[in-house]
């Protein structure tokens, strides 16, 4: 299995056009957003080229393909324009006896781990920052920010098959 795995696209046109050119390149089996999809939030400036429209008309050909999970900023009315699930606030996949636990990092995180099975994945993005942990039981992976990266870390994603997580980059 292919996946993309994406976060916190918070509405930027520019960046999500750019993620969307990686999936056409890569063409995964499914492409996995970890929530913040539309809305920038209250606490970012606006990411550049802030269009919410023009990245749900990006996203929602792809619906066949998407698997979201609800971020901080995703809510009620963002589901009314979408054609696919964007308020479950987790998911699982399972790729053989891979699981991976995806959710955005507001409830679930690595302080406070949902139950999963030892050698697990969570994967969360929410804090922006792209990193690795290992959490002894289970691995924690963030993606990032498609568009307002922090903590040093460049906007972009990561790829994942044949149990191998590989980050890309966004950036011009």
């Amino acid at each position: 299995m292919k996946l993309i795995i994406a976060s916190d696209i918070h509405g930027s046109a520019y960046y999500c056009k750019k993620l969307v050119e990686v999936i056409n390149k890569e063409d995964p089996d499914r492409i996995l957003l970890l929530g913040d999809i539309l809305y920038h939030g209250p606490r970012n400036d606006l990411p550049r080229d802030y269009a919410p429209k023009e990245v749900i008309a990006m996203l929602n050909p792809l619906s066949d393909k998407l698997i979201c999970v609800r971020g901080n900023c995703d809510t009620e009315v963002d589901q009314m324009v979408l054609d696919f699930d964007v308020l479950s606030d987790s998911a699982v996949i399972y790729d053989g006896e891979v699981e991976i636990f995806a959710t955005h990092g507001h409830k679930y995180s690595p302080e406070n781990p949902p139950k999963i099975k030892n050698g697990a994945f969570l994967l969360g993005g929410h804090t922006h920052v792209a990193e690795r942990r290992d959490m002894g039981s289970f691995t924690y992976i963030n993606p990032g920010s498609v568009s307002i990266p922090k903590g040093g870390t460049s906007r972009g994603g990561l790829i994942y098959e044949n149990g191998v997580f590989t980050p890309f980059s966004l950036e011009d």
